[in-house]
């Protein structure tokens, strides 16, 4: 297993960087890994090496990219600030906001040799593994971990296009219980699982980092990528 950054072409010409991890042999399939609002910290690229360890070909692309190129946050409260003021700036963004790097990292992805390609996103990341689900027709699959936005009305309004599988903290603040259950009752296609853990729980660095919880979802996660990657 290697990993590296990497440039790669976005649809409209942008120059997006990405971390790739890739496995010693053939893919067994793509997973897209999706940053928090930390940036492609070393969290995300632990993420993405475990996924190539595992036989998949990973590819975090940077998501700040079009607003500040190089993030790399930690999880203080002065990184939750900055992150919360990259997140207002990438979510201003005209058009499809950062959707054609996602979609560059889809391609890359498949350029790399996997045939099926997943989307696996957290917290802003989750929203936008959502929103991916639900516009590129390239995506086989898409694991979204506490999704903040998720459970808003224009957000439950969209509709997947591959099968989803969704990761909620019954002890949130920042997603309330009422919204998740909304959400499953909104998307039955959609498998939801909650556990009792709080925001953030699947990061070892973070305060909030439960292991029962992650390993779980992990385990959950992995399968649904095997059965829709194979």
């Amino acid at each position: 297993m290697d990993s590296s950054y990497v440039d790669l072409k976005s649809d409209d010409g942008f120059t997006v960087p990405a971390w790739v991890a890739r496995p010693d042999g053939p893919p067994r399939g793509g997973v897209v890994v999706l940053q928090e609002i930390f940036g492609v910290n070393t969290h995300i690229r632990a993420v993405a090496d475990r996924l190539a360890a595992r036989g998949y070909v990973a590819v975090a692309p940077d998501l700040f990219a079009r607003v500040q190129p190089g993030v790399e946050l930690g999880y203080g409260p002065s990184d939750l600030e900055q992150g919360r003021a990259l997140k207002a700036r990438a979510d201003a963004l005209p058009g499809a906001g950062v959707l054609p790097d996602i979609g560059a990292a889809v391609d890359a992805a498949k350029a790399h040799g996997a045939a099926r390609v997943a989307v696996l996103g957290f917290c802003w990341g989750g929203l936008w593994a959502w929103r991916s689900a639900c516009a590129l027709p390239t995506l086989s699959a898409a694991v979204c971990y506490y999704a903040g936005g998720i459970t808003a009305a224009d957000e439950m309004a969209r509709q997947p296009q591959c099968p989803v599988m969704a990761h909620f903290g019954r002890l949130d603040p920042w997603i309330a219980l009422e919204g998740v259950q909304a959400f499953a009752r909104a998307h039955p296609e959609v498998q939801t699982h909650v556990y009792e853990a709080d925001h953030g729980f699947n990061c070892d660095q973070r305060a909030s980092y439960d292991e029962p919880a992650a390993l779980a979802a992990r385990d959950r996660s992995l399968g649904f990528l095997a059965r829709h990657l194979a």
